[in-house]
């Protein structure tokens, strides 16, 4: 299974509004990818290590079947999806594609 992984820096000048990214954001990227999309999952960034700040303040992560549903579901929307990360954040998300197995 494909995973994709959207994370979001967490650096001093960092603002986001997870009320959006989870409530508008969201809701706009499962729309537009549709069934391709298998599964999406949240993460809201607690701490680092030993209480530390942590490096990212949120990431999403989008399961598909393969890199070519992700691609024929994300390249039509790509310009949609991707103006309307100013509207929740001011940093540029750091993108990693992954296979995804069972541990």
């Amino acid at each position: 299974m494909l995973h994709v992984t959207v994370a979001y820096p967490n650096t001093e000048n960092t603002e986001f509004d997870h009320d959006y990214y989870f409530n508008r954001h969201l809701p706009l990227v499962r729309s537009r990818l549709g069934g391709a999309l298998k599964r999406a999952e949240v993460d809201r960034a607690l701490a680092g290590p030993e209480g530390s700040d942590p490096v990212w303040v949120a990431s999403g992560h989008l399961f598909f079947d393969s890199m070519e549903a992700f691609q024929t579901s994300f390249g039509p929307h790509a310009e949609e999806i991707l103006g309307d990360i100013p509207n929740f954040t001011n940093v540029q998300p750091d993108l990693v594609i992954s296979e995804s197995v069972p541990a």
